[in-house]
């Protein structure tokens, strides 16, 4: 599989177009970059309970260009009281676009002064998968945001066979408010790739939903780097399902202490399916709260991937992180990994971690069908029930994309 990977890697690199327009030198030193890497590999931690035999798929899937985009039928209006913006479109052509009071665009000497920043906050500029999008990436969405801008809603790529690689970057300026969704459809012989990185001002708050649904053999990875100013709030919610092989990796710090990060995550796998949640949180000052909760739901021969970790070093005292990952199995034949993991050198800290894995409940299928409901309508109450604490974190746009009912569709007990 290596050799059959680092060939598909040269061939696809060699198969890119000429690196050009505002990212050409990002283009160009992510392409000298992976033609180097060494490939994933599961004697690596982060990849430990990986299947990186299906990246292989990545290779052989041509880049997919800008388009123009039309009415989208099989896609809900757009926000009445929001911004929609397609991440596939022509760079110029969305830049031509009005923005509404509170959004700027960022002019381009400050892309180059912004772009990768955070990444190397948290020395990731160099990951495999960062760099994967480095050298594909042609659409960037580079937004100052002020005051309290009305929802923005994003559709990442578009649902054509080949890869899609977008970038965006954000700048919340002091007390500044933002809602925003990330909505991505993967249909058969697709890959999404996909980099975020947000600056956080003093006591400004992104409210930051993801939605991620794919199909068939398609693929997804999300690396975001978030970092937070004191009195700052960042708050993602996301959800995935259906995809072949999903991976995202929020990546959280909090500068000086004293802000506060909410996680909530649900990963969705049925057939051979394997998604995967690789978090980091670091606190780089006192006084910083952190909650978590993601829960996997598998069924079929699927697998999910928990790996969660909190770095809280002995600048941050009084912090208080909670981490839980909640796992439910349909099937006996899926499998979940859960890895929550703490690093405490701070003495004056509330934080806690755990890990639980169950089934559907007995007792409460009975009591369901005790009262008329047959076994089949109980259990998708209880699985509806499961998934919407998730969900209902969402950005309340998100509910016009039926989120519990694209997640439930699909999967099998």
């Amino acid at each position: 599989m290596t050799n059959s990977l680092m060939n598909g890697v040269s061939d696809w690199l060699m198969s890119l177009p000429s690196p050009s327009g505002l990212l050409e030198k990002v283009q160009r030193d992510g392409r000298s970059s992976l033609s180097q890497l060494e490939l994933p590999n599961r004697k690596q931690e982060s990849w430990r309970f990986s299947a990186v035999d299906r990246l292989e798929s990545i290779f052989s899937r041509p880049l997919q260009g800008s388009r123009s985009h039309g009415i989208d039928q099989s896609i809900p209006a757009a926000p009445s009281n929001g911004l929609r913006l397609h991440l596939d479109t022509d760079q110029n052509q969305l830049r031509s676009l009005t923005l509404p009071a509170g959004l700027s665009w960022l002019t381009e000497a400050e892309i180059n002064t912004y772009l990768g920043s955070s990444l190397a906050c948290f020395g990731s500029e160099s990951d495999w998968l960062v760099e994967l999008n480095h050298a594909a990436t042609q659409h960037l969405l580079a937004l100052r945001i002020s005051g309290s801008p009305p929802p923005l809603e994003l559709i990442m790529g578009n649902s054509c066979d080949g890869l899609s690689a977008t970038r965006i970057l954000l700048i919340l300026e002091e007390k500044a408010e933002l809602e925003i969704l990330q909505i991505w459809r993967g249909e058969a012989n697709t890959s999404q790739s996909h980099i975020l990185e947000v600056q956080l001002g003093s006591d400004s708050s992104l409210h930051h939903g993801v939605l991620a649904l794919g199909t068939g053999n398609s693929s997804f990875f999300a690396h975001l780097a978030v970092q937070q100013e004191p009195g700052s709030l960042y708050e993602l919610t996301s959800a995935l399902q259906g995809w072949h092989l999903a991976r995202i990796e929020p990546r959280m710090i909090q500068s000086k202490g004293k802000a506060k990060t909410i996680l909530n995550g649900l990963a969705m796998s049925d057939h051979d399916q394997e998604i995967s949640m690789n978090s980091f949180m670091r606190f780089d000052g006192p006084d910083g709260e952190f909650d978590q909760l993601q829960k996997n739901l598998v069924s079929g021969h699927s697998h999910t991937v928990f790996n969660g970790a909190v770095s809280v070093p002995k600048i941050a005292q009084k912090t208080n992180a909670s981490q839980l990952s909640r796992n439910l199995m349909l099937s006996p034949r899926a499998r979940i990994d859960t890895k929550p993991e703490l690093e405490i050198v701070a003495d004056d800290v509330r934080c806690t971690h755990g890990a639980t894995v169950s089934q559907l409940q007995e007792d409460q299928l009975f009591y369901l069908r005790s009262r008329g409901i047959s076994e089949i309508e109980a259990a998708k109450l209880l699985l509806r029930g499961y998934c919407k604490e998730i969900t209902s974190s969402l950005p309340v746009e998100a509910e016009r994309w039926l989120p519990l009912d694209h997640l439930l569709n699909q999967l099998r007990s």
